[in-house]
């Protein structure tokens, strides 16, 4: 089977998309998220629930810390059997509760809206396909806006899953950095995509194994690569806290095992570095993402702009990887774009 050009790929035609959709997804989205904003200042929920599989529970965990840091709300992941499997009744009245999905159609998504729903959550959806099943069971839809994605590796509808979230806590905050780091973001995004990362795709061409460290908002985006690590390129890739990972995992960390680690400009970053230097120390193979690492990035607008523009620069360099690895990024073995689980 004959491969198409790095360029040619399209994850890589999606993936150079991603500033040019979250662009105009903020422009379309502002009333009804400023909207949506208000009415949560308003009648402020106890506390928020996400509801996703796959990329889309990355996003979910960026969600997490975004909302925990920013507005001080505790936010859970739901398992999605408890409702679905087990069907089992939980307490969310006055909760609100955020399903995110690409296609929303999978089943188990579906039941655990309508159980929240049910049960007294505020149900808001952010979903690409805006004519769903998910989007008319939600009260609030925010539409992601992505468009068609063909490649079955979600690049530029994870991003916009992921500036979605960014928006609605931008406004719901009233944090006016953050809201000014909104208009700045496509153009940080469109330079994170010409980063030249070809170190970290010279040197896993041969790998079996590695780990990729993230930390508080940047773990989203370390769950998001070690997912693509394994679905496009056949490479086994775990995602771990660069604080979780001196609880055991790093046991296996010796001469040669690649480490890739993400550092977010905030006060996780020093820890992240310490920690690499730590594994540098013994021989490991290790990288950098960072503003002054050796996977450069552009400065971020804000810190919590910094993750989406992690991703961004990953998608380009793991697509290139997939190819020399003799993989189509397009196609993984075994996998369809939508996947539906019960």
């Amino acid at each position: 089977m004959s491969l198409p050009a790095p360029h040619d790929t399209l994850m890589y035609r999606e993936a150079a998309e991603a500033a040019d959709v979250i662009a105009a997804q903020f422009a379309r989205n502002q009333v009804a998220v400023e909207t949506l904003a208000a009415s949560l200042r308003a009648a402020p929920p106890p506390f928020v629930v996400t509801c996703a599989r796959g990329s889309s529970d990355h996003a979910a965990t960026y969600a997490k810390y975004l909302l925990e840091t920013r507005l001080g709300l505790v936010t859970a992941s739901a398992s999605p059997s408890v409702g679905s499997v087990y069907e089992a009744p939980l307490k969310l009245r006055g909760a609100l509760y955020i399903v995110i999905s690409q296609s929303g159609k999978s089943p188990d998504l579906l039941r655990n809206a309508e159980a929240a729903r049910a049960a007294g959550a505020r149900v808001v959806a952010l979903v690409n396909v805006e004519d769903s099943p998910l989007a008319q069971l939600a009260e609030t839809v925010i539409p992601l806006g992505a468009g068609a994605e063909r490649s079955v590796a979600a690049t530029k509808s994870y991003l916009a899953s992921l500036s979605a979230i960014l928006q609605l806590v931008a406004y719901w905050s009233q944090d006016a950095a953050l809201i000014a780091a909104l208009r700045a973001l496509p153009d940080a995004l469109r330079q994170a995509w010409s980063s030249d990362w070809s170190a970290l795709t010279d040197g896993l061409v041969p790998a079996h194994n590695l780990f990729v460290l993230g930390r508080g908002l940047g773990l989203g985006a370390a769950q998001e690569a070690a997912l693509k690590f394994k679905e496009t390129c056949g490479l086994h890739a775990e995602a771990y806290s660069s604080a979780e990972v001196k609880h055991g995992p790093m046991a296996l960390v010796g001469p040669g095992f690649p480490v890739l680690a993400f550092a977010q400009p905030d006060e996780t970053g020093a820890g992240t570095r310490a920690v690499l230097q730590e594994f540098g120390a013994r021989d490991a193979q290790v990288w950098l993402a960072d503003v002054d690492g050796d996977l450069a990035l552009p400065v971020a607008p804000h810190p919590a702009c910094a993750p989406l523009l992690t991703v961004q620069a990953f998608y380009r360099a793991i697509n290139a990887l997939a190819l020399r690895r003799g993989h189509n990024p397009d196609l993984p073995p075994h996998l369809n774009k939508v996947t539906e689980t019960v």
